[in-house]
C-alpha cells in the first residue's frame, strides 16, 4: 500500500538523484508533485550530471500554486510554494529536509518526512539492501546531514556506524 501524494522540495530530490533512488518516490507514493519554484531551483543548474534526470522525472509533476506566497519571509521561496502547494492540493506528506522549514511546516499541521526518513522505510519495505552506501555517498558527495543521525539510522537497521 502506498502512503498517497507526496510534495517534495528541493534538496531531498537532488539527495535521491545524487544517489539514483528517485523510483523510490513511485514505490513509496502514489502520487509525486513539486511546487514551480522547486522546478525552477532544481534545474537551474546544468552543471550536475543528474540534472537530466531530475528533469525527465519530474517534467510532468509540476505544479503552480494558485494562492498569494505569504511565507517567503520566514523560509525559502521554494519550500514556502511545497508548504502552500501541500496545503492547496491536500497532499498526505511534505519531503523536506531542511529542520527551519520542517519546523515551520509541522507548525501548520503538515505531515513531512525527509529524505533519511523516506530511506529508512524504503529499506524497511526492502525497497533497498542497505542504507550505509547510500549514506557514504551523500558525505562523499558534501550533502549536509549529521554524523551523528545517519549513525543512529544505521544502528537501528542493524548495519554498521559510520567513522567520525
Amino acid at each position: 500500500m502506498k502512503n498517497g501524494i507526496v510534495i517534495a522540495d528541493a534538496g531531498p530530490i537532488i539527495s535521491l538523484a545524487l544517489v539514483n533512488r528517485l523510483e523510490l518516490l513511485n514505490e513509496l507514493f502514489d502520487d509525486v508533485r513539486i511546487a514551480h519554484a522547486v522546478w525552477e531551483e532544481i534545474t537551474r543548474d546544468e552543471s550536475k550530471a543528474f540534472i537530466p534526470v531530475i528533469k525527465a522525472y519530474f517534467q510532468d509533476k509540476v505544479c503552480k500554486i494558485k494562492s498569494y506566497n505569504e511565507l517567503t519571509f520566514i523560509m525559502d521561496y521554494g519550500e514556502s510554494e511545497s508548504l502552500i502547494l501541500y496545503r492547496e492540493i491536500e497532499a498526505d506528506f511534505l519531503l523536506i529536509d531542511d529542520k527551519k522549514a520542517r519546523n515551520i511546516a509541522e507548525n501548520f499541521n503538515v505531515r513531512c518526512i525527509g529524505t533519511l526518513g523516506l530511506l529508512s522505510v524504503a529499506k524497511d519495505k526492502n525497497l533497498i539492501t542497505e542504507l550505509r552506501p547510500i549514506f557514504l555517498e551523500f558525505l562523499q558527495n558534501k550533502r549536509f546531514y549529521s554524523l551523528n543521525l545517519l549513525n543512529a539510522i544505521l544502528e537501528m537497521s542493524g548495519e554498521e556506524s559510520i567513522i567520525d
